[in-house]
């Protein structure tokens, strides 16, 4: 199979960074990746595993790719943008993973002339290149954040890195894009957090699978789901109207002892449900 890319830099080499770099590593699509990483601690564990060639703590290190993945925190995408394009010529292409998209496109897209917003929907709760896996994002979708601005052929690469990959590619606007996500998986996670800290801690020792599977994205990143939450904080909040609109129905049918209407709220959950499949 003929490389994609020369060096590619991922900066991040966490749980999806880590991931991306085993995959491009396994299937032999860059001559060389490298990681990017504030704790020394992850560099090393990701070149022990095989996800890197080589990393350092120090920006310098992308000098002379031609991709960069920044598989980072919303806010320190951000913040490293400006930092990160003084290390790259004009035609490199790059990325990130970012879980929003509308304000990173739009402050990205004006600094690097070959970016396409991407976020792979893949990857789980636990966080560290120790949870990386090669194929993670096999059969998984991968949205693509496009805007006028975007320069084709840039969009095609990074179009065929995820194909390549394994993911299944969808295209959708930067804020079309943040307000599916806010309630397909911003939502959840906010009823997640909501919910474990609902129960008192005493409890605990009796739960069964049913509280286990319902609070598992609970244990996700803080520090990664404040910036989520805040970067997309006008979809999140009208999430969370519907979803207290929708819980006041639940209590008023309880209040009113009206078992008909209890019924039917639940089983029209039900039947949505079963449509995920």
């Amino acid at each position: 199979m003929t490389k994609l890319f020369n060096k590619v830099a991922i900066i991040g080499t966490g749980l999806i960074g880590g991931s991306i770099a085993l995959d491009i590593k396994r299937r032999k699509l860059a001559k060389k990746v490298i990681g990017v990483s504030r704790r020394k601690k992850s560099l090393l564990l990701a070149k022990r595993l095989g996800a890197i060639d080589y990393g350092s703590r120090e920006i310098d290190i992308i000098k002379g790719a031609d991709l960069v993945i920044m598989a980072a925190p919303v806010s320190t995408i951000l913040n490293l943008a400006n930092p990160i394009s003084k290390s790259l010529t004009r035609d490199c292409l790059v990325t990130d993973v970012g879980s929003t998209k509308k304000e990173i496109v739009a402050k990205l897209e004006k600094i690097f002339p070959y970016y396409v917003g991407s976020h792979p929907l893949a990857g789980s709760e636990k966080r560290g290149v120790v949870h990386a896996c090669a194929n993670i994002f096999k059969d998984s979708l991968c949205i693509l954040t496009p805007t006028k601005n975007t320069n084709p052929k840039a969009l095609s690469k990074i179009k065929k890195l995820w194909t390549q990959l394994g993911a299944k590619v969808k295209f959708l606007s930067p804020g079309e894009h943040d307000k599916i996500l806010s309630f397909v998986s911003h939502l959840p996670h906010i009823i997640a957090f909501s919910l474990i800290s609902s129960i008192p801690s005493s409890y605990l020792s009796f739960a069964s699978t049913g509280l286990k599977d319902t609070t598992r994205i609970a244990a996700s990143d803080s520090e990664i789901w404040r910036d989520i939450f805040f970067s997309n904080q006008k979809n999140v909040l009208k999430g969370i109207r519907l979803f207290q609109k929708n819980l006041v129905k639940i209590k008023s049918a309880l209040r009113r002892n009206d078992k008909n209407l209890l019924t039917q709220i639940l089983k029209k959950a039900k039947s949505k449900r079963e449509t995920l499949g």
